[in-house]
């Protein structure tokens, strides 16, 4: 109890930290009158498109919650359930809790991002330092409301329920909406961007976020709506997932792993009983993310840089906030497991989680920042020699971008490989979701330095629009930059914890099941395992092909504009902004239905006609090629933006150079790779399991 209580004061202190950073960002200023009337556009255009969203998905969430409350909690089906049916409909609710939560989530995020924008444009104009607080506190809004919110919704339903089981319908609701948040918006920001990139700076030969551009506006709502909204609801779904998953299988793997002498209870409890032991390991869990909390906000104090800072120092600055608050996790949860008198094996497996997760970030910066990997006076930068193939064209940079997003794979797979086995060689499949729970434990300031990078980026373009001093400019790109690094490595984050996470969901499914094994030669399972490793490049193509879709499109209007106002281009007339917000709109909304619907048909189909055992063949599937395909899309994406804003920076023949116009191919092939289907692969690996341990039952 004393544990619950503990991490409701964390969540409600983190919505509080939260409110204190709105009311700082909020008393910037914001600026004149015409950069006032850029945000307000960008404003209009992103409140515009959530609402249509989230109307879309209210009625997506409607039916899911007939088909829970009728299937699951009601029973009608008479199905041996693991509580039989209940008189309240627990997990349909819990399910509505989560959707609604994961949705505000993203809403608030985006509400703050979108008027920290401008303020960080004029910050901007008095230094690189106050510029990178002003967006820094914006982000960490996002990352406070998504842990004060999750871990509000777990602890309360809990006490509400009395019971941990509906908490799986919680992170059911949250996945659903992180799925359709994050295709949804991937698919709106990049039509615009690519739109805007292709016809503006490679045919007219204007600059990026030129106003005379009709994509730029909607370019800038895009990044609001896909790299900030979709991401909180993204990152929300992980967090509460992560530690959902961990008390699931506290009530079920642990006396297990204590039979099978994982974790022995006299070291646990000295002479207490299997039982004691199951009911700290349930709340600990809980209490690493409270922990994570109070280190998140000391560790967002320490976000700040000098004037001239380069990239290396500006990556420093946001890594001395997520170091510090990784190790006061671990040392939180060191004094947590001490006082509750667990094992020490239980302190390590959230070690090792924290560790590994540190590795694929510091690997993901050393692919995607121009900054590279050095050791002493040795030095290699794959962004940079990216950035050279560039020179040959654009067939040359698409092909190393490929190359290079592909060998990124290797190192965070072996980390998170070894993670497993550790974690499982100290707690069993306890160890293993314990470890995703350490991982994603700071997520308030490590949330903060990637949610910052799509504000600098819309302060980049007002500046531009406004006709703001070059240095302005200068130091949003810089922060801009960072951003892609920073991304990638929040991206790698949530991938690496998405694979733990679906693996302890995957345990938790057989567990619930009573799916003991599953033996590849059952031609069941053989089927589900290929059926799942098909999903992420189904997925993928789906989404992918809805980007290309949507950009031919306003590449067509772009082109209109430009053909039939021919005044555009000498300033005697203004572009149509509105139509292309439109187009992007209208194009998401419609692709992002199939995708979002077959990650949740995809494993009922499964399960219902096929069997559970092949449902979890199908589980197996989507972990190994997911998490790979996860991680190279992320980083190769990342690597072309980067590599093409190396040269806009004045290397290798700079803007307009056919270095620069080849780049920028790179860079549009790599927008739906980094932030549509690549982002979106992680939530589709959880989706699918949350899925299978809800319905599971149903289909033995």
């Amino acid at each position: 109890m004393e544990v619950l209580i503990v991490a409701i004061i964390g969540g409600v202190v983190a919505l509080a930290f939260a409110a204190v950073r709105v009311r700082d960002v909020l008393a910037l200023d914001p600026g004149d009158e015409r950069m006032r009337a850029i945000a307000a556009s960008i404003q209009e255009g992103a409140g515009a498109f959530l609402q249509r969203e989230y109307a879309f998905l209210a009625a997506f969430v409607a039916s899911v919650f007939v088909i829970l409350l009728l299937f699951i909690d009601l029973n009608i089906l008479d199905k041996v359930l693991l509580d039989n049916g209940t008189d309240v409909p627990e997990t349909a609710l819990s399910y509505l809790v989560g959707a609604l939560l994961s949705a505000t989530a993203g809403y608030l995020g985006m509400m703050i991002a979108v008027r920290a924008n401008v303020r960080t444009a004029q910050a901007a104009r008095t230094g690189l330092n106050p510029a990178l607080r002003a967006a820094f506190n914006s982000g960490t809004v996002m990352g406070m409301t998504v842990v004060g919110l999750g871990i509000l919704g777990i602890v309360i339903l809990y006490f509400i329920w009395e019971n941990p089981r509906p908490l799986t319908g919680f992170a059911f609701g949250a996945s659903s909406i992180a799925l359709f948040a994050r295709v949804g918006g991937g698919i709106f920001t990049k039509a615009a961007d690519v739109g805007a990139d292709l016809v503006g700076k490679v045919e007219a030969g204007i600059p990026e976020d030129d106003p005379r551009n009709p994509a730029t506006i909607a370019d800038n709502v895009g990044d609001n709506v896909g790299d900030v909204a979709g991401m909180g609801a993204d990152l929300f779904e992980s967090y509460v997932g992560s530690i959902v998953a961990t008390m699931s299988l506290a009530i079920v793997a642990v006396p297990a792993a204590v039979a099978a002498g994982l974790v022995g209870a006299d070291n646990v409890f000295g002479q207490e009983a299997i039982a004691n032991f199951k009911a700290e390991a349930f709340v600990l869990p809980i209490l690493v993310a409270a922990i994570g909390i109070f280190a998140a906000i000391l560790g967002s104090f320490l976000v700040r840089t000098g004037e001239r800072a380069d990239q290396g120092r500006l990556l420093w600055a946001l890594r001395a906030g997520v170091f510090s608050g990784s190790a006061l996790v671990l040392l939180g949860s060191g004094i947590a497991v001490a006082v509750m008198g667990l094992d020490l094996n239980i302190f390590l497996a959230i070690f090792v989680g924290l560790l590994a997760g540190q590795i694929i970030a510091t690997v993901t910066e050393g692919f995607t920042s121009p900054e590279g990997f050095s050791l002493g006076p040795l030095r290699y930068s794959p962004t940079i020699s990216l950035s050279r193939q560039a020179e040959s064209g654009a067939g040359p940079v698409i092909i190393g971008g490929l190359s290079l997003g592909m060998l990124s794979t290797a190192v965070p797979l072996v980390t998170i490989v070894l993670a497993i086995w550790l974690t499982h060689e100290l707690a069993g499949l306890y160890g293993i979701a314990l470890a995703a729970v350490g991982m994603l434990a700071p997520l308030g300031v490590t949330l903060a330095t990637d949610a910052y990078g799509p504000v600098a980026d819309n302060a980049g373009g007002i500046a531009e629009q406004a006709g703001l001093p070059p240095e302005v400019r200068e130091r949003t790109d810089a922060l801009d930059q960072l951003g892609n690094t920073t991304a990638a490595t929040g991206k790698g984050f949530a991938i690496g914890s998405a694979t733990l996470t679906a693996l302890a969901l995957l345990a938790t499914y057989s567990i619930t099941t009573g799916v003991q094994s599953f033996n590849l030669l059952n031609f069941e399972v053989m089927i589900g395992v290929l059926i799942g490793a098909l999903m992420p490049f189904l997925f993928s193509a789906l989404s992918m092909g809805a980007v290309g879709r949507a950009a031919m499109a306003m590449v067509e209007e772009v082109r209109r504009q430009f053909r039939e106002h021919p005044g555009i281009m000498d300033g005697t007339e203004q572009p149509d902004h509105a139509r292309a917000v439109a187009i992007s709109t209208n194009g998401a909304l419609r692709e992002m239905i199939i995708p979002g619907l077959l990650a949740v048909a995809v494993p009922i189909f499964v399960g219902a006609v096929i069997s559970a055992e092949a449902l979890g063949g199908l589980l197996i599937g989507s972990i190994a090629a997911g998490s790979m395909m996860a991680i190279m899309m992320a980083n190769a994406g990342g690597a072309w933006d980067n590599a093409k804003k190396y040269i806009e920076e004045g290397n290798l023949g700079g803007k307009g150079s056919e270095a620069h116009k080849a780049a920028v191919v790179g860079d549009t092939v790599g927008d739906p790779f980094k932030d549509t289907s690549g982002p979106s692969l992680n939530i589709l690996l959880k989706l699918m399991a949350i899925v299978a341990v809800v319905f599971g039952p149903l289909f033995l």
